[in-house]
C-alpha cells in the first residue's frame, strides 16, 4: 500500500510538473506571436532599402552610388508613370521603382492602367507603349522609357547567342536627370573630313547620358564656338586645313577639351590632324601597328590588339573590373615628351611594330622598312589652362562589332575618357545588368560526396540527434523525485 501510495503521488506531481511546463510554453509562445506581430508590422512600415537584402551575383535588386547622389540631390518634384496593366506588373521593375520612391521625397511613382487610361501616354510619346513602360516627368520636361529599353538584348559574337541584361536602373537614372537638368552638356562634333558615321551603341549611349551634339564645320567659323564643352573628331579619312589645326591647337590652349579618334586612312596622311599631337612631343607612326606577341592580340589576326592598359581616372574603371579593350587597325604613337604632360592610356608589347604598307599588308612578319615599337595606342595631354586632348589612334574602337568583343569595354573606355573631359556626370556610366545564368561546374568525385551528405550523412544526424533527446528525457521522467 505504501509503495501504491508513493507511486499515486510521484505520478501527481509529474503531472502538476507537466501542467505547469505547458503553461508556461503556451505563455511564452503567445508572448513570441505577439513580439513576431509587433515586428512584422513595424517592418511593413520601413523603406525596403532596409528590408530587403540583394544577394544576387549582379546586384539586380540594388542601387548604385551613381544613382543616390543624382537623386539626393533633386529639390524639384518627379513623377515617374508605372504604365502596366492590372496583375501584369514586372517584379524587378516594380522592386527598382520602390528604391527609388523611398531613396528621395521628391519622387513619387504612379500607376498608369492603360485599360483605364488609353490615351495617357499619347500626350508624351508618339511610340507603342508596351506593358511595363516608364515616363518620368519634371514639370514640363518628360523622357519615355520603353520596356525594350529596361531589357536589353544584344548578340554575344563569341558564342553566336543573345544575352540579355538589366538596365533599369541606368534608363531611370538617366531620365531623372535629363527632365532636372536645365543646362545639358554640350558635344560639337567636327564634320567636312569624311568622318564616319557613329556606331549604334555610341549614338545611344551619347543620348542615354544626356549629351547634346552639334555638328559644325571650322571652314565657317573663326573659332571654336564657345557653347562647346568638347569637341570630337571622329574617324576623319580626309585632313584638316592649316587653318583648322591652328584653330584647334588654339581652343586646346585656351582650356577647351578635344577627343579624337583617328585611325590610318586608306589613302593619305592626315598631317595637319597629327600636328596636333606634335606640338606635344607625341609622333605618329606610319603604317598599322601589329603584334608578335600571340597574348596581346586577338582571333588571330595581329592587327586586332590586346594593349596593355595603363593608369589615369579614364581606365581606372576598367582595370577594377578586370576589363580588357580591343584596339583594331591602329596607328602607333611614339611619345617623346619628357615634361610629364602626356599619360599613355594603351600600349603594345615591346615586340610590336609597324607595317609600313598600310592596308597592302601582304604578310604579318617584320620586313624591312616596318618600324620597331612599343607603341602608345591612346594618349591624354595636358594642355595647360584646364585644356586636355584624349586621342585614340584607332577610328574602328567604338564600332559594334568590336565593343561587343570586348564586352562593352571599348564603349566604356570611349564613354569615360568623353566624361572626365566634360566634367564628371553622376548619371552616366551605370552599365546594364547581365540576367544570363553563372553555372557552377564541380566534379563527378565532389558531387557524389554531396550526394552522399546531403541524402545519408545529414538525415542519419538529425535521427540520432532525435534519438538521444528521446532516450536522455525518458531517463529524467523516470529518475526518483
Amino acid at each position: 500500500m505504501k509503495q501504491l501510495s508513493f507511486l499515486k503521488k510521484k505520478n501527481y506531481i509529474n503531472h502538476q510538473i507537466a501542467m505547469k511546463g505547458g503553461s508556461y510554453s503556451l505563455a511564452m509562445t503567445g508572448v513570441v506571436m505577439a513580439i513576431l506581430v509587433v515586428v512584422n508590422i513595424f517592418a511593413s512600415v520601413l523603406p525596403t532599402t532596409l528590408t530587403q537584402y540583394d544577394i544576387s551575383s549582379t546586384k539586380l535588386y540594388s542601387i548604385t552610388s551613381n544613382t543616390k547622389v543624382v537623386v539626393n540631390a533633386l529639390k524639384k518634384e518627379v513623377t515617374i508613370y508605372w504604365i502596366v496593366q492590372a496583375d501584369a506588373e514586372d517584379d524587378v521593375i516594380e522592386n527598382l521603382l520602390a528604391k527609388y520612391e523611398s531613396l528621395s521625397e521628391h519622387i513619387k511613382v504612379v500607376k498608369k492602367n492603360p485599360d483605364v487610361y488609353p490615351t495617357f501616354a499619347d500626350q508624351y510619346t508618339s511610340e507603342e507603349v508596351p506593358n511595363n513602360s516608364l515616363i518620368v516627368e519634371c514639370d514640363d520636361r518628360s523622357r519615355f522609357i520603353s520596356y525594350s529599353d529596361i531589357y536589353l538584348t544584344e548578340q554575344n559574337m563569341s558564342t553566336y547567342s543573345y544575352d540579355t541584361s538589366f538596365d533599369g536602373e541606368g534608363a531611370i537614372t538617366s531620365a531623372i536627370d535629363y527632365v532636372v537638368t536645365d543646362e545639358l552638356p554640350q558635344l560639337y562634333i567636327l564634320e567636312g573630313h569624311g568622318e564616319a558615321e557613329f556606331s549604334s551603341v555610341f549614338s545611344e549611349q551619347i543620348e542615354k547620358e544626356n549629351i547634346e551634339t552639334t555638328t559644325f564645320s571650322l571652314l565657317n567659323e573663326d573659332s571654336v564656338p564657345e557653347e562647346a564643352d568638347c569637341v570630337l573628331i571622329y574617324g576623319p579619312t580626309s585632313d584638316i586645313s592649316p587653318e583648322e589645326k591652328e584653330m584647334l591647337s588654339e581652343y586646346a590652349a585656351g582650356g577647351g577639351k578635344l577627343m579624337v579618334l583617328a585611325g590610318p586612312p586608306e589613302e593619305g596622311k592626315l598631317e595637319n590632324l597629327y600636328n596636333l599631337l606634335a606640338d606635344y612631343d607625341v609622333e605618329v607612326t606610319d603604317g598599322i601597328v601589329v603584334e608578335s606577341n600571340r597574348e596581346r592580340y586577338a582571333f588571330q589576326a595581329p592587327y586586332i590588339l590586346l594593349p596593355e592598359i595603363g593608369t589615369s581616372e579614364i581606365t581606372e574603371p576598367l582595370i577594377e573590373e578586370n576589363y580588357y579593350a580591343i584596339m583594331p587597325i591602329a596607328q602607333g604613337l611614339t611619345v617623346r615628351d619628357t615634361s610629364g604632360a602626356v599619360t599613355e592610356l594603351l600600349t603594345t608589347s615591346e615586340t610590336a611594330y609597324s607595317k609600313t604598307a598600310g592596308y597592302d599588308i601582304s604578310t604579318y612578319e617584320k620586313q624591312d622598312g616596318d618600324i620597331d615599337g612599343p607603341f602608345a595606342l591612346a594618349v591624354s595631354v595636358d594642355c595647360g589652362n584646364e585644356g586636355q586632348i584624349v586621342w585614340f589612334a584607332s577610328a574602328n574602337l567604338l564600332d559594334d562589332m568590336y565593343n561587343s568583343y570586348s564586352s562593352g569595354a571599348n564603349l566604356d573606355l570611349g564613354m569615360n575618357a568623353l566624361s572626365s573631359l566634360m566634367g564628371e556626370r553622376e548619371a552616366v556610366a551605370i552599365r546594364s545588368k547581365s540576367l544570363s545564368y553563372n553555372y557552377l561546374t564541380i566534379s563527378e568525385s565532389t558531387s557524389s560526396f554531396l550526394k552522399v551528405l546531403m541524402i545519408g550523412g545529414f538525415p542519419l544526424a538529425f535521427l540520432g540527434a532525435g534519438i538521444y533527446t528521446i532516450v536522455s528525457r525518458r531517463r529524467r521522467q523516470n529518475e526518483p523525485v
